[in-house]
């Protein structure tokens, strides 16, 4: 029994340093992976002549039946996370309103 004990001891390190070298040679190839887009793809093409719910819902980033609490949420978290002035912030707050009821052009494209 007395000389199980080293074998056992000697054999539990060697598990040990296989496991690490192969953890170690997994983490090395997970970071070498480009990393992954986390972003949604934009839609392609530009802006209709007059802005429809469903463009709307596309740039605030909601549902076109979304509530108008989560309308004015995403309109904030936009214009937080952009910093924006100008053109695209003016179209943003069109969409604010649209999705909310209070602007024109409130009709679906479908």
């Amino acid at each position: 029994v007395h000389q199980a004990t080293p074998f056992l001891a000697g054999l539990a390190v060697a598990a040990a340093a296989l496991a690490s070298k192969y953890g170690i040679q997994a983490w090395q190839a997970f970071k070498t992976q480009p990393p992954k887009p986390r972003l949604r793809k934009f839609c392609d093409g530009g802006f209709q002549p007059t802005m429809t719910r469903r463009e709307a819902a596309l740039i605030l980033g909601v549902r076109e039946n979304a509530t108008a609490d989560k309308v004015k949420e995403a309109h904030r978290r936009v214009m937080v996370a952009n910093h924006l002035g100008g053109s695209l912030a003016s179209k943003i707050n069109k969409a604010k309103k649209v999705m909310v009821g209070k602007g024109k052009g409130s009709g679906s494209a479908f």
